[in-house]
């Protein structure tokens, strides 16, 4: 067996983990799993690390169970959370499930005939016909209040620095949690639950049903919780979340969060994020460390993951949209985005809308630059800028004599104008 814990360690993936549970993972196959939270149709980048640890725990020959929490998305967890969250509905908690097997089945196996062939299961199945007397009676009088109560999950939410307090539902996510794990153990010979630092609390009272209900060990194994260098919040943006769904976070936006990490995030997220082996990680971090301007680490993690999330198709797209704003491209290259991806790269920049009669027509330069649109603060300024050659349509240079006609349209749509290299303004034609 391939040593699962030895590779999490040296990829700094492991916060904390259980005595002995190197020991049983070596022994042979063994089953872990990890929880998901299915309140969105989509993963974003603060599951991966979790999503990772399965990987690898199936890379290194064990079985990986993925669990959408469907019983506990119905309550929430308190663990890191200063409020409680909103409830979903079965409908939707299917619907998010189906989704989120389709972007973990870009990460594990669910399909092969190998025994450790992935597993996605739902708490939901277990959990919704187990009636509240049935639950207090078989689970609840096992643990005890004064062992909930000593959580630091709990404990935060009931501090006098709380600004609220802690309801019953999610008082007793703990005992459901562990029920999770005593069930998977009980059904599924699973002796293993990963998870970020802020589940311990929440997977050792999981280790304490299996040993008090179900009389064997479980084991619990955490990784610790990502942070960037600055202090901000990793998997975060002015736009919100990071997504997988390419509808939420287009490739292109997915690519540039990777490309401009810092050094410092980009030698540790490597090693996180990738399945690059420690010898090809010390190789770039060397060549990195020569000619960090060149970003060597930046741009081989952004490579792998968005090849590993999306495709190879969607990371070349998301190289040639990069280089649209950064690099030498063409009237072609911009033709070659959707709108999606346009919109993307030249967010923020300047529009002005034009009609679609003007273009039928032909619109005169003055016009695109200064008359009808505002790029350019006067009729002569325009002039000028024209005579000296500083102008371009589509990354085209252009004189005072060319007209903006419906062959210069990028996605039937837009008109990309240029003044010098880094001044954009952008034709909405409709």
């Amino acid at each position: 067996m391939k040593n699962f814990v030895q590779e999490l360690q040296w990829r700094g993936m492991v916060h904390d983990v259980m005595p002995g549970a190197e020991e049983h993972l070596m022994e042979g196959m063994q089953a872990a799993y990890v929880g998901i939270d299915p309140t969105a149709d989509s993963l974003h980048i603060g599951h991966l690390v979790s999503v990772m640890m399965l990987r690898h725990f199936q890379l290194a020959g064990h079985k990986p169970f993925a669990l959408v929490g469907g019983a506990t998305g119905m309550i929430g967890d308190p663990s890191g959370k200063s409020a409680e969250r909103n409830l979903l509905d079965e409908k939707t908690l299917r619907h998010n499930q189906e989704a989120i097997k389709a972007q973990l089945s870009r990460f594990l196996d669910f399909e092969s005939d190998e025994p450790n062939a992935a597993v996605l299961v739902n708490n939901y199945d277990w959990m919704k016909n187990f009636s509240f007397l049935d639950f207090i009676r078989d689970v609840g009088k096992h643990i005890t209040v004064n062992y909930m109560m000593a959580k630091d999950s709990v404990k935060k939410r009931l501090s006098s620095d709380a600004k609220e307090g802690m309801s019953f539902t999610e008082f007793t996510y703990q005992l459901v949690q562990g029920y999770d794990f005593l069930h998977l153990y009980q059904n599924h010979n699973c002796t293993l639950q990963m998870g970020g630092s802020d589940q311990w609390g929440n997977i050792t009272t999981g280790t304490e049903l299996i040993r008090r209900i179900g009389g064997g060990k479980g084991f619990a194994l955490t990784c610790p919780l990502i942070t960037k260098a600055d202090g901000t919040k990793f998997g975060k943006t002015e736009g919100g979340n990071v997504w997988l769904d390419a509808e939420r976070t287009s490739p292109y936006k997915f690519y540039q969060y990777w490309l401009n990490t810092s050094d410092e995030d980009a030698e540790k997220y490597i090693k996180i994020f990738t399945f690059l082996t420690q010898e090809e990680i010390e190789g770039l971090v060397s060549e990195h460390k020569e000619a960090p301007h060149l970003r060597v680490l930046q741009k081989k993690l952004a490579e792998e993951i968005t090849i590993m999330v999306h495709s190879k198709a969607d990371l070349d797209n998301a190289i040639a949209a990069s280089n649209i704003l950064f690099g030498k491209s063409t009237s072609d290259d911009l033709k070659q985005l959707d709108e999606k991806t346009f919109l993307d790269v030249f967010e923020g920049v300047p529009q002005a809308q034009v009609s679609k009669a003007d273009i039928t027509d032909g619109l005169d330069m003055i016009g695109a630059l200064a008359a009808k649109t505002g790029f350019l603060g006067s009729n002569g300024e325009a002039r000028r800028e024209l005579k000296q050659n500083s102008i371009s349509v589509n990354k085209q240079k252009v004189k005072e004599d060319y007209q903006i006609t419906e062959a210069d349209l990028i996605n039937d749509k837009f008109v990309l104008l240029q003044r010098g290299k880094k001044n954009y303004f952008v034709l909405v034609v409709d």
